[in-house]
This record gives C-alpha cells, structure tokens and sequence, in this order.
C-alpha cells in the first residue's frame, strides 16, 4: 500500500527504500509523486528531517519456465558506499593511512588509497560508528579517531548543515545544531581567511559555494 514517509536525522534514501522493501532508491526518490521533493532536494545525498517522501506500492513480476530444470534468477539491489577522504590540516590527502572502521560489531580494516579516500561497500541501515586512522601505517601508538554518523549530513542551506562541514574539514564548531555562537563564527572566520574570502562571519553565497566545493557535498 502506498504512503507518505516522513523524513527523521539519520535516515537516506538507501535507509528508507530497505526499509520498505525496494532494492533500489531510485523507485522511491524519482517516483513522479516525488517531483517537488526532487526540485526541493536536488542532491539525493541531502535530504533533511521533516521532508515528505512518496512511498509507491511495490510491483510484482511473473516469469515462465520450465518446471523441469534448475532456474537462476538475479536479484537486482542499488548497493551502498561510504565515501570518506582523510587529509592534514593543509588540505591535502594522507595516502597509505591504515584505519579501521566500526559500527557496533561490524568492523572493516584498510589503508586509504592514492589520493586519501576510504571507499567501502556497506548495510543501508548503518548509522553510528567510529573511525581510527594511523596515519603512519608503522606507528601504531599515533592515531586519530572520529565519531561516524551516516545519514546525518544536513543540507548546506541549513545552520546545522554548515556547523558540520566546517567539523569535517577541521574548524571546530562545537556541537552541530541551529545555534550561531561564537565558536561558529570564529569557524566561519578562518574558513574564510584560509581561502581568501571576505571575512566577515557571514556565510553569504561565496562561502556556502566554497564551502560545498572543499566538503565535496
């Protein structure tokens, strides 16, 4: 049956469409139902809490064989990455950097690749994690660790949306919300002053540019 999804922090179109039983988000995010979602949140990645999805019925598919022989049918599902890149305080990546991966029980160990990104394959319904990375893959007393939080990037438009970019990149915000403190605005300063910007405090459409340009989304 059909019906209307409302949005909440930490879910994605892979979350969602799991979670009604669609192997692919495409059905969900380009259903004709869903235009103005679209041309609200152009970027599939960004959505945000208290958005309004359209929730299609699921179709069934018949298909004639032979009962007597051994058929093989191929189940299609939009798989889901993570994508994360691992840099220094100057902007460019750390190559090589051994890391290991967790959320709850489930852990995945790597390096980074050529140009700092760490690229795997994972669940649609992973949310919270934790990150440690060894920048010298030899040095294992020298690491660094973060808190993962999937599906919980807010779009740029939004003071929380900024907050956790300048996070990513390394300008301490403080806790990521609505609030534009001091801590913010000191961020935003040095964001600004290191890629020669107005610096003002005010991210205005040359910083929000800048800002989606350097955070890659």
């Amino acid at each position: 049956m059909s019906r209307n999804h409302i949005v909440v922090q930490g879910e994605c179109l892979s979350s969602i469409a799991h979670h009604y039983g669609f192997g692919d988000w495409h059905v969900i995010y380009d259903h004709p139902n869903n235009a103005e979602f679209r041309q609200k949140r152009p970027n599939p990645n960004l959505i945000y809490p208290g958005d309004e999805l359209f929730i299609p019925d699921k179709t069934s598919n018949s298909v004639n064989c032979h009962t007597d022989i051994r058929h093989r049918f191929r189940l299609y599902a939009q798989p889901t990455f993570i994508n994360l890149r691992i840099q220094n305080t100057a902007g460019k990546p750390i190559a090589g950097a051994r890391y290991t991966l967790t959320f709850g029980k489930l852990q995945f160990d790597g390096a980074t690749d050529g140009d700092g990104w760490i690229k795997r394959k994972i669940s649609a319904v992973l949310q919270l994690g934790e990150l440690q990375v060894w920048p010298n893959p030899n040095d294992d007393e020298i690491f660094f660790r973060w808190d993962v939080k999937l599906g919980h990037l807010d779009p740029l438009e939004m003071t929380s949306g900024i907050k956790a970019r300048l996070n990513n990149l390394g300008y301490d915000c403080g806790e990521v919300n609505s609030i534009k403190d001091d801590l913010y605005d000191q961020a935003v300063r040095q964001f600004q002053e290191d890629h020669k910007l107005k610096v003002d405090g005010i991210v205005g459409p040359k910083t929000r540019a800048m800002l989606k340009q350097v955070h890659r989304v």
